[in-house]
């Protein structure tokens, strides 16, 4: 059977992104393409190779051998795929920084994962540095969001058993899954309840075993418009918030400063080489913790207590 989409579409781009040589055809086949005929591959191929370079991606054409010209394969140069330099504003950097995070999940992975170690036991050499260009920051650990994830990117209805806090067993709901979005430290999937004919949102942690796909890809369309972060912010059940109060680095940490209750500037920091900023605010607790690791050393956490030994202790497994 033939794999989804998104996934050809990943392990197609970390495949020729990787290669220290252009890759031939067949070879692509045999490797990412091996249940299709050769006629189903090479349309197959041909659609998601345009679709990298419409989203960008130069897919380069060479011959595989630089002494004849009789075969040619393809890959992606590193130097071409990465961004130049650009400068931001601050509420840009931090919006770039909010997308980018969400990109550390298992799935994404488990695919470069799969991609590499078929390209290292076909005796291929490949360039790991090349992976550098894309580096993951934040995680999602729910077992639901695999599939939800990958039902948005098809556009395929999906079905689970449901949770609500105060019932005694889960109900099966049936879901146009719209987008899969991280809010006040968890995880939803926003989308059409088919049952009540209404939009609603779903936390993945009370999604019980499985999430179903149901029916073929393409089977729907997100409405004109649709802003599911903001429908998760309206629909989801408040989150009781908490006094945080972190030392930020001068320039760093906007998100944080954008929803401070207070900023103290010239504060005493964890070094004397940069300048320091004591930044108080509310929010949940529930993802602080990521969002402060994923500065870095940009941001140190002071309070809520709980969740600075949370964050060291995940420093020190590091360490470790």
């Amino acid at each position: 059977m033939p794999a989804p989409k998104s996934e050809r579409l990943l392990n197609l781009l970390i495949m020729l992104l990787v290669q220290r040589r252009p890759i031939a055809k067949e070879r692509i086949r045999e490797l990412l393409y091996p249940d299709s005929r050769p006629d189903a591959f090479e349309k197959m191929f041909e659609r998601d190779k345009d679709e990298l370079r419409s989203l960008g991606v130069p897919v380069d054409v060479a011959a595989v051998d630089p002494l004849f010209d009789d075969e040619v394969g393809y890959r992606i140069p590193p130097e071409a795929f990465a961004l130049p330099d650009i400068e931001l504003t601050p509420e840009e950097a931090a919006v770039v920084g909010l997308a980018s995070r969400v990109w550390q999940h298992a799935t994404m992975a488990q695919a470069t994962s799969d991609a590499v170690r078929k390209l290292s036991a076909a005796g291929i050499d490949v360039d790991l540095d090349a992976l550098d260009i894309a580096q993951p920051l934040l995680t999602a650990e729910e077992p639901a969001f695999e599939t939800c994830w990958l039902a948005v990117c098809e556009r395929m209805a999906i079905e689970f058993d449901y949770q609500r806090p105060g019932t005694d067993a889960p109900r099966t709901r049936h879901v146009q899954p719209w987008g899969v979005v991280r809010y006040a430290g968890r995880w939803y999937v926003v989308g059409h309840d088919r049952e009540r004919d209404a939009e609603r949102v779903f936390r993945l942690s009370r999604v019980q075993g499985d999430v179903r796909l149901v029916g073929p890809p393409g089977a729907y369309e997100v409405p004109p418009d649709t802003d599911v972060r903001a429908i998760a912010r309206r629909m989801a059940p408040p989150t009781p918030t908490e006094h945080a109060v972190l030392l930020v680095r001068e320039g760093a940490g906007h998100g944080f400063r954008r929803s401070a209750a207070r900023v103290e500037v010239g504060v005493p920091g964890p070094d004397e080489v940069s300048r320091w900023d004591r930044v108080e605010l509310l929010r949940p607790a529930m993802g602080l913790a990521d969002e402060v690791l994923a500065h870095g050393s940009d941001v140190v956490l002071l309070e809520p207590e709980p969740v600075r030994r949370r964050v060291i202790e995940r420093l020190e497994q590091v360490v470790a």
